[in-house]
């Protein structure tokens, strides 16, 4: 199989067409000729049926392999989603309308009840198109068949101009290559010190002060961004890009972003030109690989990117000579003196990889971090009963000043449980993609509550969507109460040995060789704000009246079951995890 360059999606998608379109199209006007045959009105039927028939052949024709590759693998095909148009049209049809309304990932969930199985073949427009949340097939996705997959070229398609070279978007060698430069950088002699943290929190809390009026809300969603954006930035290559001083958006005033709330300075260029990268990469993955159709002549992220090049090219350019100076003065320094940039610019002379890869680990600092942040405070404004516990364990374990130490942090116990609750309910990437290699292979047998004990053939070079949010929420691993926010399911010792024996039921930072390197410094850097804002703020309430408008649930959600009909907010995914609209946000100053 010829393997293209991602950036040469058109090519690909003409092959496509070609195959699918003109070469039935080919052989009718060929036999037409040469019998000498002229259809006259009966042209435009003709040829449009052919098409049908010829894609539905070629289906029914893969069914026929697919079935006599699975006898030889001694496993079943996986049931298959069965539509009432041609290719299944209706059903990418509904699910492209339904999306945008619907309850994050409730249109895939309504499939795997209504098929009676947690995984499921698609088959959009005759090409397999693999959904799973069951947690055996995850884990052989993420570690025990790890050598079977890989992220593919489907993938890369779709985010190469975004995120390139970078360690999200390689596999191979380059991935390994990514990997070991970043690992140096999360060894706990760098993540236990909190000096970048202590830093950019005490920016955080000196913007929260000056807007100290319990009456007047702010989009924590904005905030944690920043903060996010600004400590990752420092950590990652020595230099904040202190967003946290920029305009913030106004309460009542503010209109709906691409992922949160709009703000209008250079700050809120660069966040909207990321975002918008993130939501057309989304809608590429939701359309399939027909996505290129509508972008044919322009590359929809090609603007994005360039917002997004301006702001990390000049520090690029910077390190880059920084090095050539270092090299002249023959100045050599211990990989503990450097940042990441710095360690990543002695490495290669390529502008391009470094910055893709400085990307990478943006996205992955800012975006998960703020996710989580986001999540927590809107349970502690949810249940005050929580937000008091959290708080006097802070004051307790860490008092009411001091910032804390790496070993205060590890005596958090009920902070732990609440960020992992928080994490099981609202993964920071609720969903991910990869894609089989050349040879087909056999998922292990699903969960036991699943009927059908067979293995499952996965055929080769074929895309399969895993959903972490839907195996974090799913009964049958987590029990009756999977929806409900309960932290204490982290300390009871019976359910906390329940996940001790079954550690892939819970993967919000991914599993096997892939693992997220920065896990540790996520769990710190989240554990460090909250006991810095606890300190100083003791409750939390909504204030949905500061939504922008569209961005509060629909009415129709209380109808829906589990979390959807409880939902204060409206919870949402391009890539990572938001809160549509933002999160708004009255903080309440502890008087004692």
């Amino acid at each position: 199989m010829l393997l293209r360059h991602p950036s040469q999606y058109r090519l690909r998608l003409l092959e496509d067409l070609f195959r699918t379109l003109g070469l039935p199209v080919i052989i009718l006007y060929s036999l037409l000729t040469l019998l000498e045959w002229r259809l006259g009105k009966l042209t435009f039927i003709a040829y449009p049926t052919l098409i049908l028939i010829w894609a539905s052949t070629r289906g029914s024709y893969e069914s026929f392999r697919q079935r006599r590759a699975a006898q030889k693998l001694q496993a079943s095909l996986i049931p298959q989603v069965v539509g009432k148009w041609p290719g299944n049209l209706d059903i990418l049809l509904k699910m492209m309308s339904t999306i945008k309304t619907s309850y994050i990932q409730d249109a895939y969930l309504q499939l795997f009840k209504e098929h009676q199985s947690t995984t499921l073949n698609l088959r959009i427009l005759w090409r397999d198109n693999i959904i799973t949340m069951d947690q055996e097939h995850i884990k052989f996705l993420s570690a025990t068949g790890f050598h079977h997959f890989w992220r593919g070229c489907a993938q890369k398609e779709r985010l190469e101009l975004f995120l390139g070279k970078g360690i999200f978007n390689r596999d191979d060698e380059a991935w390994k290559m990514h990997r070991n430069i970043a690992r140096p950088f999360f060894a706990r002699e760098r993540f236990s010190d909190f000096d970048v943290f202590e830093r950019h929190c005490s920016h955080t809390l000196s913007v929260l002060a000056s807007h100290n009026n319990p009456t007047t809300p702010l989009d924590a969603q904005d905030l944690y961004g920043r903060f996010s954006l600004d400590a990752a930035s420092e950590f990652l290559f020595g230099k904040s890009l202190d967003t946290l001083f920029g305009t913030l958006p106004i309460a009542g005033r503010s209109r709906l972003g691409p992922k949160g709330s709009l703000v209008e300075d250079s700050w809120g260029s660069f966040a909207q030109a990321f975002e918008m990268a993130q939501v057309n990469a989304t809608i590429r993955g939701q359309i399939g690989s027909i996505w290129p159709l509508f972008e044919l002549l322009k590359d929809k992220n090609e603007e994005h990117c360039k917002i997004i090049h301006e702001w990390l090219d000049p520090l690029v350019r910077s390190s880059l000579e920084q090095k050539r100076k270092r090299k002249m003065a023959n100045i050599q320094s211990p990989i503990s003196e450097k940042n990441f940039l710095e360690h990543l610019s002695e490495s290669t002379d390529d502008s391009v990889l470094i910055r893709d890869q400085l990307l990478n680990m943006l996205l992955a600092s800012r975006d998960t971090t703020s996710s989580t942040l986001t999540y927590i405070t809107y349970f502690l404004a949810l249940y005050p009963d929580v937000a008091r516990r959290l708080r006097a364990e802070v004051l307790e374990q860490c008092g009411s000043r001091d910032a804390p130490t790496f070993e205060q942090l590890k005596s958090l116990k009920y902070m732990r449980a609440v960020i992992n609750e928080t994490l099981r309910l609202y993964p920071p990437v609720p969903l991910n993609i990869r894609e089989t290699r050349e040879s087909a292979c056999a998922l292990p047998p699903c969960d036991p509550t699943n009927f059908n004990r067979s293995s499952w053939y996965m055929p080769a070079r074929t895309t399969i969507m895993y959903l972490p949010l839907l195996t974090h929420r799913n009964p049958s691993l987590w029990g009756e109460d999977a929806d409900q926010f309960n932290p204490e399911r982290w300390i009871e010792p019976s359910r906390v040995a329940l996940f001790v024996s079954n550690p892939t039921m819970f993967t919000p930072f991914s599993a096997g060789p892939r693992v997220c390197l920065g896990q540790n410094y996520a769990y710190n850097q989240l554990s460090y704000f909250m006991v810095r804002l606890l300190q100083k703020y003791d409750r939390f309430t909504l204030a949905p009246e500061a939504q922008p408008a569209g961005s509060l649930p629909p009415a129709s959600w209380k109808s829906g079951a589990g979390r959807q009909a409880e939902e204060k907010i409206w919870p949402a995914a391009s890539m990572t995890l938001y809160v549509k609209g933002g999160l708004w946000i009255r903080y309440h100053r502890a008087t004692s």
